[in-house]
């Protein structure tokens, strides 16, 4: 790549290089202080209504296995404690904290501000909700052990038990609830095209013939995109083979010309934007998509209690879902008036 070309793909990169760089180290720290093995077993006394949640359970694995809308395949929510919640309060002195798989480099959503102190404080919208859940569940809002995980590593590290759960714009889809369980959603967006503000490209459509797309392994962008190649809704020349471990890597090969677009969710795309002012998200969202906080298939009093959390989330008006989107995310989203709202919750019942 010529000199110049370079220069002028790099102006506007502001902040996101420092950030990066920041993001690595932090990734380090944070390894070096949160190894600290498996969560702690769940086993424990099984609460009244047992048999109800066990029926529940069934029904929301024949749900996965017959999955039309995954968003409501969660169950109600409760205050009740029960093994999964008991096993978190039960942790001794120091380890009483809830251990949750985090982002830290996803800019407004959770990320380490370059510019934030020597303090290097974890923020964002995923972050104001991992606060509301520990301050529900211990008592403390900063009874938190965050774990960075990248984007391919969110359901095994539920599944080996390094986390309680994850919050880290994870899409509920039916693939994923083979593996794990989730709340009810949280979030609103849907697959879109991020570019440079010059190029030719303009939307997911026939311009992305002949051009290299980046994507984060382990992502429903990936999963979209080799699907719609092979049916034929993506053009058979598009070069999808550029998977990185998170999504803010794509924006750094963006930066470099190493590819031409990135797929993203649209509001993790805006704030990406957002942070370089020379790309833009190219045409509309292709695909509806809802976050939710992922948890254990088996831990369904933590996933009632996430699902209470969520429903006293919304309703606060003063601390709540719209005033951490109001302090986010509303800078670059407000042209989606979907994702101004939380979406409205829908839960399994009994038939």
């Amino acid at each position: 790549m010529h000199a110049r070309h370079l220069r002028a793909r790099l102006k506007g990169w502001g902040g996101v290089g420092a950030m990066a760089a920041a993001c690595a180290l932090a990734v380090v720290f944070a390894l070096a202080v949160t190894c600290t093995g498996s969560v702690a077993s769940q086993a424990g006394a099984q609460p009244a209504g047992h048999r109800t949640a066990k029926a529940l359970t069934v029904d929301a694995a024949r749900a996965a296995d017959d999955c039309e809308a995954p968003e409501k395949q969660t169950l109600p929510p409760s205050r009740a404690d029960g093994p999964a919640i008991t096993a978190i309060k039960n942790r001794p002195g120091e380890k009483r904290k809830l251990v949750v798989g985090v982002d830290q480099n996803s800019f407004r959503w959770g990320y380490r501000d370059p510019n934030g102190g020597e303090s290097g404080r974890l923020e964002g919208f995923d972050i104001d909700l991992v606060h509301r859940i520990a301050e529900d569940i211990l008592g403390d809002p900063d009874a938190v052990q965050f774990k960075a995980i990248p984007t391919d590593q969110r359901i095994p590290a539920i599944q080996d038990g390094r986390v309680d759960l994850v919050v880290r714009t994870m899409t509920i889809n039916c693939s994923r609830l083979k593996d794990v369980a989730f709340s009810a959603p949280y979030f609103k967006t849907g697959q879109q095209v991020l570019a440079p503000k010059s190029s030719p490209i303009e939307g997911y459509d026939e311009t992305l013939a002949h051009r290299k797309v980046c994507t984060a392994k382990g992502s429903t962008a990936y999963a979209k995109l080799e699907e719609d190649r092979r049916s034929g809704d993506l053009p058979a020349s598009t070069d999808i083979s550029t998977t990185v471990p998170n999504q803010l890597d794509c924006l750094v090969r963006l930066q470099l010309g190493e590819v031409d677009a990135v797929v993203n969710d649209g509001a993790l795309a805006a704030s990406q934007a957002a942070q370089d002012p020379t790309v833009e998200l190219k045409g509309e969202a292709f695909t509806t998509e809802y976050y939710g906080v992922a948890m254990k298939k088996d831990a369904d009093d933590l996933v009632r209690r996430v699902n209470q959390i969520l429903v006293d989330f919304r309703q606060d008006t003063a601390t709540g879902w719209q005033a951490s989107y109001t302090k986010w995310l509303s800078a670059t989203l407000d042209d989606d008036p979907s994702a101004s709202r939380p979406p409205a919750p829908e839960y399994l019942r009994r038939s």
